[in-house]
């Protein structure tokens, strides 16, 4: 698979691998092509050969093949009667080809026996199920996301799919009941897809799968299977824990693995709001409903600021994923805020605006309990450390000061209704178990 990056990215992957080899080195395309074409040793000390110490290039050039092919090979090499491993990568840089060459010097006692050859097999293999594999679930791990596909373009279905309460289950029976858990999810998702597909424990509780060459209804259908399995599936040992997940699937073609999963998790939180379910752009799936249309669960954002260019600025970063309400002064945000209460996800408020300022607001919101159900955030010029620090003791969760960059604007008002999504389903679980007792 070839691997696309920058070179900052290229120097982080070459630091990880150093701990698993003895040598990792970065050499380009050109100097890989001229030491094949010449034949002898070129004028001055090139880099292969002053590494090797050989007077002529190897027949059998691993990282010329590993160039040609753009792809990753692998090779033997005896030096003076020393077994080296050596594994060539191809990459792209900044847009220029290299050959990422890593060597390990392999034990002396390595035999040619069965227990030998399995061992000599492991060392050829085994760095990347020593990087790549996640330990607890057997599946792939963050790092083989990283590494291997995160830039990967290709025509797949993505989704990400979330355990649902996972904190209850180790707060309440312990971590190692939790570990049991995500032990049962990751196989029941592996059992159920194909051979070509891909899944990687993403983080904590969330699981990333990419179906590469799927349909949109297959895709759909699959992860409707997921879901249905996981919900079925038994927990060895604790009868008494039933499992359900929160999925956001979407079709990556021609964009990134790493753009698509932005969507799909997006698309995954909305299926939080009721949990158990499974959403794509066009069909929202659980249990017990089969289909709805997808934006009747977009979260909604009150933005508001008396200046209409900013409202206009906002709405145009957020309004693809939210739907969006506008008030031009305290007052008539207020207003909204009646009528829809906790239907709002996430308040954007100015301080300095006519009628009501925005700390009237939020003293409003306090008053009226709103407060610890909408999260504020406070987007503002005023960068007084006074008038920052009220913002934060009257509740606000975050504070951004303008001029502002909009990718972290959307950034921090997703991850701010992420939070608080998962909160909420938290206290609702809690108090629906109080009132069980």
């Amino acid at each position: 698979m070839n691997t696309v990056m920058t070179m900052d990215e290229a120097h982080e992957s070459m630091r990880q691998m150093r701990q698993v080899f003895d040598v990792v080195r970065l050499l380009e395309a050109e100097t890989v092509q001229k030491i094949n074409e010449n034949k002898k040793h070129p004028e001055g000390v090139d880099p292969c050969f002053a590494f090797w110490r050989k007077s002529h290039p190897c027949e059998n050039c691993v990282s010329f093949k590993a160039l040609e092919a753009k792809s990753k090979k692998v090779k033997m090499e005896f030096i003076d009667s020393v077994l080296y491993q050596v594994v060539a990568k191809y990459v792209e840089i900044d847009g220029k080809a290299y050959v990422m060459e890593m060597i390990n010097c392999l034990d002396d006692d390595v035999m040619l026996d069965s227990e030998g050859r399995d061992r000599l097999l492991r060392k050829l293999s085994g760095y990347d199920d020593e990087l790549y594999i996640d330990a607890l679930t057997g599946i792939s791990n963050r790092r083989y996301f990283e590494d291997q596909i995160r830039k990967m373009k290709a025509s797949a279905g993505v989704a990400m799919i979330d355990l649902d309460d996972f904190k209850i289950y180790n707060d309440t029976f312990g971590h190692r009941v939790g570990d049991v858990v995500l032990k049962t999810a990751a196989k029941v998702i592996r059992e159920g897809i194909r051979k070509s597909d891909i899944i990687i424990r993403y983080g904590g509780d969330e699981f990333l799968l990419v179906m590469p060459d799927i349909s949109a209804e297959v895709f759909a259908e699959k992860l409707k299977q997921i879901r249905k399995n996981i919900s079925e599936a038994k927990v060895p040992g604790y009868s008494q824990i039933h499992l359900t997940v929160s999925i956001g699937g979407t079709l990556s073609s021609g964009d990134t693995v790493e753009d698509a999963i932005i969507r799909a998790d997006q698309y995954m939180y909305q299926a939080k709001l009721r949990k158990n379910m499974v959403v794509t752009p066009d069909v929202v799936s659980d249990g017990n409903l089969e289909e709805h249309e997808s934006s009747r669960f977009r979260q909604k954002i009150l933005i508001i600021d008396d200046s209409e260019f900013n409202r206009a600025i906002l709405a145009e970063v957020l309004g693809g994923e939210f739907d969006i309400l506008e008030a031009e002064n305290g007052k008539e945000g207020l207003e909204v805020l009646e009528q829809y209460e906790r239907d709002i996800s996430l308040v954007l408020l100015d301080i300095i605006m006519p009628v009501m300022d925005g700390f009237e607001v939020l003293g409003e919101m306090v008053n009226r309990n709103w407060i610890d159900d909408i999260p504020v955030i406070m987007i503002s010029s005023e960068d007084s450390e006074n008038l920052i620090c009220r913002a934060y003791e009257m509740g606000v969760s975050d504070y951004i000061n303008r001029p502002f960059d909009t990718q972290v604007v959307y950034r921090r008002v997703y991850n701010t209704i992420k939070l608080y999504a998962k909160q909420r389903r938290l206290i609702q679980l809690v108090t629906d178990q109080v009132y069980e007792k």
